[in-house]
């Protein structure tokens, strides 16, 4: 955790309609794992559910960190306002490294471990889990979603 303080941004309400559509779209743009089907992938998206942009790699990791990589490389530092969305599932580290960036809700297709539960809720994070095209299962932040 280090010397991360709790998140203060502005109330995000997520509407589930959104949040539905969500996994789909994040398929659709992961062009290599078309191909291979093997790889990870962390993307970022608007409350109205427009995709900001996406990476893809054989880890987990390595794929949130391209993603957060590259939009500071861009100058764009402010994740406030999006959903992170992975591929798989939630890990502790994955929600540090979010709470570093300041992204406060995660989404995933797969499950969270209960260490990144407990990180998510001291931090105040909205975290959901199984996300699938009509449900998923919310971890931490329920009062944020529509």
């Amino acid at each position: 955790k280090g010397d991360c303080a709790p998140l203060k941004a502005a109330r995000i309400e997520w509407n589930k309609e959104i949040l539905f559509a969500l996994p789909d779209k994040l398929r659709q743009a992961q062009q290599v794992f078309k191909h291979t089907g093997g790889l990870h992938a962390s993307a970022l998206f608007s409350v109205d559910g427009r995709l900001i942009g996406y990476k893809e790699d054989v880890g987990r990791h390595n794929a949130l960190d391209k993603l957060i990589g590259s939009r500071l490389m861009e100058g764009n530092n402010n994740f406030e306002q999006m959903i992170l969305v992975l591929s798989g599932r939630i890990s502790f580290e994955l929600v540090q490294k979010a709470l570093r960036a300041g992204i406060s809700t995660i989404a995933a297709v797969g499950a969270p471990s209960s260490l990144a539960v407990e990180l998510a809720e001291e931090f105040g994070m909205t975290l959901i889990g199984f996300l699938k095209a009509d449900r998923f299962n919310v971890y931490s932040g329920r009062e944020e979603l529509l």
